[in-house]
This record gives C-alpha cells, sequence and structure tokens, in this order.
C-alpha cells in the first residue's frame, strides 16, 4: 500500500455526518448544522435544460477541456463580474472543482515541493498536496486578527522550493474574504496562487474580487456546486496560465476525459438564466446568517470574524471545551445536532466549532434551541 494513504486525515465533517445517518436509520431525528452543501434544490431553468439535452441525445463525449459553448459562457461571466477578459482556451472544465485542485497541484509540484496553506483550512487541501508528494506548509489565521490572511507570515515560509500558494476566498470554514490590498501582495510574490473561489455569488454586503482581477500567474478553481445548488452534478471548472493549458489538457484526458456532458449543459443554462433565483437563495442564507449570529453569541459563543460569504459561522467554544473533536460528537449523540468541530481544519481550528446555515431557518431554529439545552444542562 502506498505509505501516502496512511499519512492522510479523515475528513472529520464527513464522519459526523455518517454518524447523523446512522442515528436517523435508527429513528432519530438529527439537525444538519454540519455539512456546507445547500438544502436547495437546482433551479428549474437548469434541470429543464438537462432534461432536455439527455431527450436529445447529447450524452456522449464532450471536448476534454470541456463544451466550447460553457467555456465561452464561462469566459462572459468574468468579463461581467470581475472586468477580466479570459479566453475560453484558458479554462477546464472538470468533474467538480476537486478535479481542478489536483490537476493544479500536479501540474505545479514534484515530490519535495512545498505548498503554503492556511491554517485553518478546508481540510482536504492537505490531503491534496499530500496525494502529490507535496509538503503542506501552514501558516496561522489568527483569531484576534479576525482570521485575515498575513502577508508577512507568508513571505517567511517561502522557500526555493515553494511553488503555489494556496487561498480561498470566500473561505471556508470562516466565511471571510481576501481584501484589494491583500491579493496584490500576492501578486507580487511572483508565486502561482491557487485560488479557490468556489462560494463566489454567496457573498453578504461586500464583493468577492477574483485573483484574475490583479495576475495571470494564478490557478482559479470555481465551480457550480455551492452558488447554483449542484453538488450531485459533479461540475466544476480550473482557469489556468495559458502555457500550461495543454499539459492539463493531457492530465484530463488521461484521468478524466471529460466532465458530464449534460451537467455542462445544465452549467450553461445555470449561469445565463438561474440569476434570480442564486439571488433569492443569496438573501436567504443572509436572512439565516443574521439569525445564528445572535443565537450563537447569546448562547455565549465567540465570534472574532462575522462571516462575509459562504454559509458558515466559525465560532469560538473554548468556554466549553478544548476538544471540539469530543463535544461535536457529543453534541450529536445527546442534542441530535450535527456540527463540525475546528480541528477538521487543523491546529488553529482546535476550540472552535463550525456551523452551517445551508439549512431552513426552521430546522436552524429547532437545531439551536437543542443546542441551547444541551450548553444548559452542561452548566458552564
Amino acid at each position: 500500500m502506498n505509505p501516502l494513504i496512511d499519512q492522510m486525515t479523515p475528513f472529520i465533517v464527513m464522519d459526523v455526518l455518517e454518524r447523523a445517518k446512522e442515528l436517523e436509520r435508527n429513528g432519530i431525528n438529527v439537525i444538519h448544522l454540519e455539512v456546507g452543501e445547500p438544502d436547495f434544490d437546482m433551479p428549474n431553468q437548469v434541470s429543464s435544460a438537462i432534461v432536455n439535452a439527455t431527450q436529445n441525445g447529447f450524452s456522449h463525449y464532450t471536448h476534454s477541456l470541456g463544451d466550447m459553448r460553457l467555456r465561452q459562457t464561462i469566459a462572459d461571466l468574468y468579463k461581467k463580474e470581475y472586468n477580466v477578459s479570459i479566453s475560453p482556451d484558458r479554462i477546464v472544465v472538470t468533474s467538480g472543482s476537486s478535479p481542478a485542485i489536483l490537476m493544479a497541484l500536479m501540474l505545479l509540484c514534484k515530490p519535495g515541493d512545498e505548498v503554503i496553506i492556511s491554517n485553518p483550512a478546508y481540510p482536504c487541501y492537505r490531503n491534496f498536496a499530500l496525494a502529490c508528494n507535496a509538503v503542506a506548509v501552514s501558516v496561522d489565521l489568527k483569531a484576534e486578527n479576525a482570521f485575515r490572511l498575513d502577508i508577512a507570515e507568508i513571505k517567511k515560509v517561502i522557500t526555493p522550493r515553494t511553488q503555489a500558494i494556496f487561498v480561498n476566498s470566500p473561505m471556508n470554514p470562516t466565511g471571510t474574504l481576501i481584501d484589494k490590498e491583500q491579493m496584490l501582495q500576492l501578486a507580487k510574490l511572483d508565486i502561482p496562487v491557487i485560488s479557490d473561489e468556489i462560494y463566489h455569488g454567496l457573498v453578504y454586503g461586500s464583493k468577492a474580487h477574483s485573483m484574475l482581477e490583479f495576475t495571470d500567474n494564478s490557478f482559479v478553481i470555481n465551480g457550480f456546486s455551492k452558488r447554483f445548488a449542484m453538488t450531485g452534478l459533479r461540475l466544476g471548472y480550473l482557469i489556468a496560465p495559458e502555457k500550461y493549458m495543454r499539459k492539463l489538457q493531457i492530465l484530463q484526458q488521461n484521468l478524466f476525459i471529460c466532465a458530464p456532458s449534460t451537467a455542462q449543459i445544465g452549467g450553461i443554462a445555470a449561469i445565463t438564466t438561474a440569476g434570480n433565483e442564486v439571488e433569492k437563495m443569496r438573501n436567504t442564507y443572509n436572512e439565516r446568517r443574521i439569525y445564528m449570529l445572535r443565537r450563537l453569541q447569546d448562547m455565549g459563543f465567540v465570534i472574532h470574524s462575522e462571516p462575509q460569504g459562504a454559509f458558515y459561522i466559525f465560532c469560538d467554544a473554548r468556554r466549553f471545551t478544548s476538544d471540539s473533536y469530543r463535544f461535536a460528537f457529543d453534541v450529536l449523540e445527546k442534542a441530535h445536532v450535527g456540527i463540525t468541530p475546528g480541528i477538521d481544519f487543523g491546529s488553529n481550528g482546535e476550540g472552535f466549532i463550525r456551523f452551517s446555515y445551508a439549512n431552513s431557518l426552521e430546522n436552524i431554529k429547532i437545531g439551536l434551541d437543542r443546542l441551547e439545552t444541551y450548553l444548559v444542562n452542561l452548566g458552564i
């Protein structure tokens, strides 16, 4: 067996979810505040486009880089939203954003190379780096600094082996945004930036910037799962510098062939026709966000950074626990509420809990009522 597999860490939120599903199979009602999956169905225009594509025989391989109509539509989106001109030939459509992350790291890294990743961060980044025989180098994000990226700290860990800097804005788990000045500073480092922008479109009261506004030396990851509630369709994309596209095409041809053809037709419909539905979802998320922020603070959780995007709140739970893993599973077993332990996101997440508001306001209220009762019973 490949020894790298033994070094990979579990995706703990999935362990929580899978235990919650076991409880549900035993007849226990669980409120899910752990998973980062929209509770909405995909927009009707998307499902109609997919059904029509299926009925008309659009079920064959596409170009390995993706249907040109979808790539052009994505390029048009970036021009409209960020005023960035992108050739569709710089876009590879992928089966979700995960293959895009994997291919970017495979392209950039040889064994022993380093990738700078924040701590906390989306937990799978480190395991993707490990799968590519690269070393994940941590840069601490501090609660007292509202989990903001610190460019000075990044500079301290850059070495001749640094091949990429991973950023995520809006960020999972904190919901924070990287601002224009920070992106400008990242661009000046002259190191490829892998920018995960999967939560763009789900931003509240601010504007999300794409790394492509500041440098072409970037690999932008995005997709349709979060913004358009299309998780099961497995549709994402990678925008890369032109000089790397042939290599990425070879990787795509060999590893994945192409993204699902009917999902790609759904992607065109999502971008071109589902804007109103996306705005309704975003407004609903914001309503839930505001409610959950107030309730959690009233319970005694500390929120160092109010989320500006995505659908998560990262709470300081150190008043209640120093072991977020044990705490999360105890809440699940006793209060029947699924939550994500902060340790899932790195050592700087210990003592924190991530709550997802990708659930109905009614369920959120029930879940927080249960959690409040649990905390009262702790007697803290």
